[in-house]
């Protein structure tokens, strides 16, 4: 294992601004990055049949809970409004559709037995009930974030949360292994999940939200409970001196895919004093900070800090300019952290090396008139993959960041 102080210190040094501006002459004026190509891999209809997806009414209100994972180039679409999940090759070809009779008709190609297959697609019969999060690891077991019903739900009285989703798991041939409480198979309820990884070593982490913060929950390869990280607020470092008022918001929590490492995302806010009063009348984003936590020993390694997004108004009289702070989108398993915004043509995407050295800025175009949902997901490999829903038909598409980088660390 890599040591944490080695690790994080590799990424330590911040660029200046000067340097940024030197080498990527967009950085101070990033709306007008180059655009990285979009490409579509494939679509899907609506519908209740076995290849489609049925993601809401249109006169219903509600979250839309369909997610999307991607894996060696196979796709993984959790579809929680008919409480199925479909892997697909890069094609769109069903391989394999794990399903809840109660709420999906019988696929064309099983029989009556129930779980059956035949040569090239497999059909799974599971009870699942709001199915959200997903991914997938290097044996292709699936890992689906389940919400239990109503009569198999907690109350955590210290925590003061509903526990109310498990973590459950198919191996690489389809069959249903178990599911994944706090303490293991079979274990007590998660509080709200915000979502699941694999590392390399094919262990689960499941990143958690409280009142307090994240909590964090790491297993093993077997489903066995390794450690559980609670992240609060109080005890993340802080850049300022001791006497400095700030607040901080726990953006993100993502793991390093080689090494028990959590990288939290740091927001940091300082109160504006009005100069005429010399009263607080509110706070201004001061800067963002990316950290190493290891969960062996629970210290933090070295900051590294994150170039803001700039924001350009353009009015009559003067140009003012807003920083605003990106999102943790994750971490590739090849030390790339990449983090994203909206704006007005897109999304604005921060990919930066973990030395420091490089920092890459694109544009992501989209269509928000088009658009009505989408979820993005970030591959170990380093893809960006987004499922955009549309009026006519559910997108597929891709951008090879992976590509990029390649291209980069080569010249």
């Amino acid at each position: 294992m890599v040591n944490i102080m080695k690790k994080i210190g590799e990424f330590v040094a911040f660029v200046p601004l000067a340097l940024c501006a030197m080498l990527f002459s967009s950085c101070g004026r990033q709306r007008n990055n180059l655009s990285l190509e979009e490409v579509e891999v494939f679509s899907l209809e609506y519908g209740n049949f076995e290849d489609e997806l049925n993601i809401f009414d249109y006169n219903q209100i509600g979250n839309i809970d369909t997610r999307i994972a991607m894996r060696n180039g196979f796709f993984y679409i959790s579809n929680g409004e008919s409480q199925k999940i479909m892997e697909m090759n890069s094609y769109g070809d069903l391989l394999t559709l794990f399903y809840n009779e109660d709420t999906n008709p019988r696929p064309s190609f099983a029989t009556e037995e129930g779980e059956t297959m035949n040569a090239t697609r497999k059909a799974v019969s599971y009870p699942f009930n709001r199915v959200t999060e997903l991914t997938v690891d290097g044996r292709k077991y699936i890992y689906a974030v389940d919400q239990l019903p109503l009569e198999r739900q907690e109350y955590d009285d210290e925590l003061q949360e509903h526990l109310e989703h498990i973590v459950v798991r198919f191996d690489g041939e389809g069959k249903f292994v178990d599911y994944l409480g706090q303490q293991g198979p079979g274990g007590t309820p998660f509080p709200f999940v915000k979502n699941i990884y694999v590392t390399n070593n094919n262990e689960l982490v499941v990143v958690c939200v409280s009142s307090e913060g994240p909590i964090v929950y790491w297993f093993s390869e077997a489903g066995h409970m390794l450690f559980t990280i609670p992240i609060e607020k109080k005890n993340v470092p802080s850049p300022y001196e001791e006497d400095q008022e700030f607040y901080v918001e726990i953006e993100n929590v993502v793991p390093d895919y080689n090494d028990r490492i959590l990288y939290v995302k740091l927001d940091y806010s300082i109160p504006y004093v009005d100069e005429a009063s010399r009263m607080q009348s509110g706070v201004d984003y001061d800067r963002t900070t990316l950290y190493g936590l290891n969960v062996e020993t629970g210290t933090y390694g070295a900051p590294m800090n994150i170039i803001p997004y700039t924001e350009v108004s353009v009015d009559d009289f003067s140009n003012l300019e807003y920083k605003i702070p990106y999102d943790f989108l994750g971490v590739s398993e090849n030390g790339w952290f990449f983090f994203i915004i909206s704006n007005d043509a897109g999304f604005g995407l921060q990919i930066i090396q973990a030395n420091g050295q490089r920092i890459l800025n694109r544009q992501l175009e989209m269509d928000r008139q088009k658009t009505l949902f989408y979820t993005f997901n970030l591959s170990n490999s380093g893809i960006l993959s987004v499922l955009s829903i549309r009026s006519d038909k559910a997108y597929v598409n891709w951008w090879r960041t992976d590509s990029l980088i390649q291209s980069i660390t080569n010249n």
